[in-house]
């Protein structure tokens, strides 16, 4: 990904992508997108790159060995660390819709963003909502005050988060309307669209803005912008 889009990237929000993506594949339907509502602990935070995937449990405890519960975490930190940038923790809680263990509070941000880690998405929960990392976003299911029993189950593996389906080192973009993975096919053609789209939108927005707005004015400037869009 070019530094360009990166920065891009990290100044507009996810509906911006979603409609960009689509202006970069010339129609519409895309539905990489995640459903329902998810919040957020930062509201302007926006979580840009790579996934580095993960399942969590919390409702019952572990039902393998301890040694084994340890070295799974160990290996899950160092693949956290390892994650080439940027990166973006992704982790499906296998609990939801019923989650509990609050995964995400002010230990695991401080740790993640210690990484250099983006950020996370999750359907699962976050906690420790004034204590959290400042600047590491957590795009979550809930919140809770409980961590309960949560141990990592796998690593590394295809997750999903909101009826969208992750894999592991997807182009994810998420904020506080939910989260998206950027195809791949259109990474090289997305800034190009995502300034098409705004220079287009403003076609419409800029004389909406401006006093005496009125049907006739709306009439043209909408003809404007379908003429800029095909």
């Amino acid at each position: 990904m070019k530094d360009s889009l990166l920065t891009l990237l990290r100044r507009v929000d996810t509906p911006t992508v979603c409609n960009a993506i689509e202006v970069a594949q010339g129609q519409r339907g895309f539905d990489g997108f995640t459903r329902g509502t998810m919040l957020i602990n930062e509201p302007t935070g926006v979580v840009v790159g790579y996934a580095s995937t993960a399942k969590i449990a919390a409702v019952s405890p572990p039902s393998e060995p301890p040694e084994v519960i340890k070295a799974r975490r160990m290996a899950y930190y160092k693949q956290m660390a390892d994650a080439p940038a940027p990166s973006v923790c992704v982790i499906e809680d296998e609990d939801f819709p019923n989650a509990i263990g609050a995964y995400w509070g002010e230990v695991n941000t401080t740790i993640h963003k210690g990484f250099g880690m983006s950020g996370t998405l999750t359907n699962g929960v976050m906690r420790d909502l004034g204590d959290m990392a400042a600047d590491y976003p957590v795009v979550a299911g809930s919140v809770g005050p409980s961590h309960g029993f949560v141990h990592v189950t796998a690593l590394d593996v295809p997750v999903t988060v909101f009826g969208l389906t992750v894999r592991p080192g997807d182009l994810v973009h998420a904020d506080r309307h939910g989260a998206v993975v950027v195809p791949p096919e259109v990474v090289d053609h997305l800034e190009s669209a995502i300034v098409k789209m705004q220079d287009t939108e403003h076609l419409v927005l800029g004389p909406a803005r401006k006093e005496g707005f009125d049907f006739a004015a709306f009439e043209a400037a909408w003809a404007a912008f379908e003429k800029a869009r095909t």
